[in-house]
Formats: C-alpha cells, structure tokens, sequence
C-alpha cells in the first residue's frame, strides 16, 4: 500500500491538478465512485486506479471492475488519496484517464452548441449536462475556455462528460460559415436588437451559441449569426446564468421539434 505523499508516482499525479500538465500529459482525473461508474458504463478508457482499503472493501464489484479496466491499481492511504484528490472530502478512489478528443464532423448539426470563451468549470459541467439532456449533436469550446478536464467540469456534468462529444475549435468563423453554407442556422445570444427565443423556428439544424459570463459573444461572432435571440425577464433581472440560459432555449428546440 501507497503511504507517502513523496512517492514519485504519486507526485506526478498531484501534478494532474495544473491545467499545463494534464495538457502535456493528456491525462486527468477521475475522482469518485459516480464518475467511475459513469466512465465505465460509457466504455471510456481508464488507465490506473487509486482506492482506499475501505473503499475497496465497501465496492468490492467495482474495484474488480477496474482490475480487469486498468493496467495499474493501487491501494493508498486515506492521507494519500486526499493528497490526490482536488475535493476536500474524496470518497475513496481516484482514476487516471487518458484525455480522448473527439473529433467532430464538419457536416451540418442537427442540433449543435458552440461556446465561445467560456471560463467557469461549474458552467462548462452544466453545459455538458444539458447538452446531453437535450440529445446535442455535440459541444464546440473555443481554445480559450476553461480546460475541458477541469475536475469541476467533470463534477458539474454528473458524468454526462463521458457521453456528450465535444471538441475545441481553433477557427469559430470558418466553422460557423461552413454550417451556414450547409444549410444551418447560427442563433446567437444577446441582449440588443435581439428577438425572443420563442420566435425562432427551432425545427431546422440550428447551432447555438452562447458567450463569454462577463463579457458576453465578440463583435465578429455576432455579426456571424443568422439570428440574435434572448430569454426576456424582468427589468430587474440584467441576464441569466449561462447554464440556465442555455437550458432554457435549448428546451425550446426540443418542445418544437416533438
């Protein structure tokens, strides 16, 4: 059993909670039995597993499970597996995984999500989440958003991270123009000049995307859309939590489309 903190190992996967080394690595985290369960009911790679004694003894079928899944399993101290974890009260196990990036088509979305520098993993999470709720063709991110690995998004999305395809894009503008000459609408959110969601004609391949927490979509992606749409509220209320937003017209689609 693993029992100090010092172990090279050990070090090189506490190494996993900065953004550059899961990158250069191509590996994260996958902390807690419910994801591990999602990860494998969605038959996604894992490489090594760290488990508490304890835990191992109370998920006897699972860590059998992950014997037969993974090249290295190792059991770990309580203080060991603290210092692995990003949570401040881990529930006994820990997964490494390789970082997987599906490459999505360039054909046309059914129903696609485009996010453009998105920087809160707990938003990011609950996009993946919906996305999958809404059964999205995939989800496109901006090279400058939040790591798709963050152990936030991962905890946000209920393990929906596993299922939904998704994929950073390095050129927004030409992948959007490409949709648009294929036949798909490009929405936009926003506030000005903006017409309320429940006017559009969700029945079409529709991609949707939504902006920045603070700042909101560039210039040169709004006057990309087909559309400018927004959520009206009260006049007290100046915008929606990105999720929530998002959720809300997406919802639409799915209403229009049964």
């Amino acid at each position: 059993m693993l029992t100090s903190l010092k172990n090279p190992w050990i070090k090189e996967l506490r190494k996993l909670h900065q953004v550059k080394y899961r990158k250069s690595s191509q590996q994260f985290l996958v902390e807690g039995t419910h994801l591990i369960q999602e990860a494998i009911a969605a038959d996604y790679p894992l490489e090594a597993v760290c488990a508490t004694p304890h835990w191992q003894a109370q998920h006897a079928s699972l860590w059998q499970q992950l014997q037969h899944r993974t090249k290295r399993q190792e059991a770990v101290s309580d203080e060991i597996l603290q210092g692995i974890a990003t949570t401040k009260t881990p529930d006994g196990v820990v997964a490494i995984a390789p970082y997987q990036e599906i490459t999505l088509p360039h054909t046309m979305p059914h129903l696609g999500i485009v996010l453009e520098s998105i920087q809160d993993p707990g938003n990011l999470g609950t996009l993946i989440r919906t996305a999958a709720a809404v059964n999205s063709d995939g989800l496109w991110l901006t090279n400058d958003s939040v790591d798709l690995a963050h152990p936030k998004v991962l905890r946000a999305s209920a393990g929906q991270w596993f299922r939904v395809s998704k994929q950073v894009t390095h050129t927004l503008p030409a992948q959007l123009s490409t949709w648009q000459q294929q036949g798909c609408q490009v929405l936009a959110t926003a506030s000005a000049g903006a017409v309320a969601y429940w006017d559009i004609n969700f029945a079409q391949p529709t991609v949707l995307v939504m902006g920045n927490e603070g700042g909101g979509l560039s210039p040169e992606t709004l006057s990309q859309a087909n559309h400018t749409i927004a959520i009206p509220m009260a006049a007290s209320v100046e915008s929606l939590n990105v999720g929530v937003a998002a959720a809300v017209i997406l919802f639409e689609a799915v209403r229009q489309r049964q």
